[in-house]
């Protein structure tokens, strides 16, 4: 009874610390820029989002201790697994990186994640129980984990990309219209100068750093900030898809032996298993379009975008829809 208890309170008062933690975050970006980040603008997103992966590693941690066993067993809790995972992809971009506007991007994602599992499932999913006999094995942790930690990195770096091709298409027009009409009332004699006065030439990105924008054409203080995030988000989409891709090759080979042992085949066209080759064959496809082809900027986001509908139906799509040796997490019964 006090771990039912503990388990309500953890979930509902993560819930209101996940929805304060994305309107700060909100009203930050859209209220504070500036050309200094002070102090607390770095320091409070940092604890609000560790504050809301501290309540729900304890409710994953109070599951565990009430099953005696991981819990991920069903679709709530591998929800809850993927909101932690991604809120600890934020924390390590949000120190490493200090730039708070993928926590912008990601933290209503989460909350919408969050909010499923929390007043959207059915009662009896949210119940911890016992494993089912497929479930119990060694394997569990290892593949599962694997697999659910290559979900959130895919879904934040594809949920990157389309925000850089957003992002690109409101700008496009405002760059290559940008008059020189400030530069007039200054004399500018270096570049440090036009930085100074916010003034600065950024070449356009478009399959990589190819077209410098004319000599009469300079962008704003703010403008440069804005093709600052188009710049980090193509990188930073790049990096965590990179990350992503072997996690889920690993999963899905760990998947195929643990399949193997529990129902003497290695593949079975379950349609996880379909759905789970389809999305590697996207992600192999943007990544060979990156290292081999040189390709940047709007042809992989686009690839990336793709991939980020896929990894929802194999995820998410197969288990609410689809029957079969993996749809554990099955809403309705027959």
């Amino acid at each position: 009874m006090i771990s039912h208890f503990l388990d309500n309170f953890l979930i509902n008062f993560s819930f209101v610390s996940i929805l304060i933690t994305t309107l700060f975050f909100w009203v930050q970006f859209s209220f504070g820029a500036q050309k200094e980040i002070q102090f607390w603008q770095r320091t409070v997103p940092n604890f609000l989002v560790s504050f809301c992966s501290i309540l729900i590693l304890l409710n994953f941690i109070n599951r565990w201790i009430s099953t005696n066993h991981f819990p991920l067993s069903n679709l709530y809790e591998s929800l809850l697994f993927l909101t932690l995972a991604l809120l600890l992809f934020l924390i390590y971009f949000q120190f490493t990186l200090k730039k708070n506007f993928v926590g912008v991007l990601i933290l209503p994602i989460v909350l919408f994640i969050n909010t499923f599992a929390t007043f959207t499932l059915p009662v009896e999913m949210k119940q911890p129980t016992s494993l089912v006999p497929a479930l119990q094995s060694n394997w569990l942790m290892m593949h599962v984990t694997i697999m659910m930690l290559s979900y959130a990195a895919l879904i934040f770096g594809s949920l990157l990309a389309i925000t850089f091709l957003i992002v690109r298409y409101i700008l496009k027009d405002k760059i290559t219209n940008r008059s020189l009409e400030r530069r007039s009332r200054f004399n500018l004699p270096n570049q440090a100068a036009q930085v100074e006065v916010g003034l600065v030439p950024l070449p356009l990105l478009d399959g990589g750093q190819e077209e410098a924008i004319s000599k009469n054409k300079y962008p704003t203080f703010r403008l440069v900030k804005k093709m600052e995030i188009i710049y980090d988000l193509d990188n930073l989409s790049y990096r965590v898809l990179t990350f992503g891709f072997p996690l889920l090759t690993i999963g899905i080979l760990s998947g195929s032996v643990w399949a193997n042992e529990t129902w003497g085949s290695y593949w079975n066209w379950d349609p996880k298993e379909t759905w789970a080759l389809i999305t590697w064959f996207v992600y192999a496809i943007y990544l060979h379009s990156r290292i081999i082809k040189g390709w940047s900027g709007t042809k992989p986001a686009l690839i990336a975008s793709f991939g980020f509908l896929t990894v929802w139906i194999c995820y998410l799509g197969v288990n609410v829809f689809a029957k079969g040796l993996h749809s554990y997490g099955w809403f309705f019964t027959n």
